[in-house]
């Protein structure tokens, strides 16, 4: 029976051949043993098991990200992937014409693109997960794009309306919103009410659990004078 050390200098030797292929080749095989490992891996599920590294133009930004970073954060990002280095990866789906959509690490693949400092020292070079292959709807993108926002606290109120927006108009139900995006029906109704779409939940129980009139009556919101 082969110990785990005899596996591991087998593969020594085989990987001292990566030193004669190109950084293309070399790249692309890397990312072809990190995914054969992952096949067999106990932690296999795990988009982090299987980090790849793809050119940073076929990495595109997803179009309702409502998480903004102002310029002086954003030169705080930069400075800490010159320093500390790339410690998260970006997380990706697979699109059916090859491109890898950002689902969470837009302002990373800013970064590098954008700071010739990093993109020089990266080769031009992005690392990535993908995604749970199973998630291809839109809405359940959508709906982990919020998640990893929200739980660093970050995200716009009105773009995060427009989302809520949006998925109810992809027939996701009240509480499938409130689930996939950890809010609750408050919340939910709040951002319809910012959207002006309060119409479209009025037959809901959601329509009941928040006013703002009666709750301002309640003293649960502060007036302006």
């Amino acid at each position: 029976m082969n110990k785990p050390t005899d596996i591991i200098s087998k593969c020594k030797v085989l990987f001292m051949e990566l030193e004669n292929l190109s950084l293309e080749q070399r790249v692309e095989a890397l990312n072809r043993i990190r995914s054969e490992l992952n096949e067999h891996s106990p932690f296999k599920t795990e988009p982090i098991d299987c980090i790849q590294w793809v050119k940073t133009d076929n990495v595109t930004a997803n179009d309702y990200n409502p998480n903004s970073v102002a310029p002086p954060e954003m030169k705080l990002l930069e400075l800490s992937i010159k320093e500390d280095g790339y410690t998260q990866p970006v997380v990706t789906w697979k699109r059916e014409d090859g491109a890898q959509e950002v689902v969470d690490g837009f302002h990373r693949t800013r970064v590098a693109k954008e700071s010739k400092e990093v993109r020089k020292r990266v080769l031009g070079y992005l690392p990535t997960v993908v995604i749970n292959k199973a998630r291809t709807e839109r809405s359940d993108r959508m709906a982990a794009t919020i998640r990893h926002n929200r739980a660093r606290g970050k995200h716009s109120v009105d773009s995060m309306s427009d989302i809520v927006v949006e998925l109810k108009k992809r027939n996701r139900s009240e509480d499938w919103i409130a689930k996939h995006l950890g809010m609750d029906a408050d919340e939910v109704l709040r951002l319809c009410q910012i959207s002006g779409l309060t119409e479209m939940f009025a037959n809901s129980e959601f329509s009941r659990s928040w006013d703002i009139d009666t709750a301002a009556e309640a003293g649960e919101v502060e007036t302006l004078e």
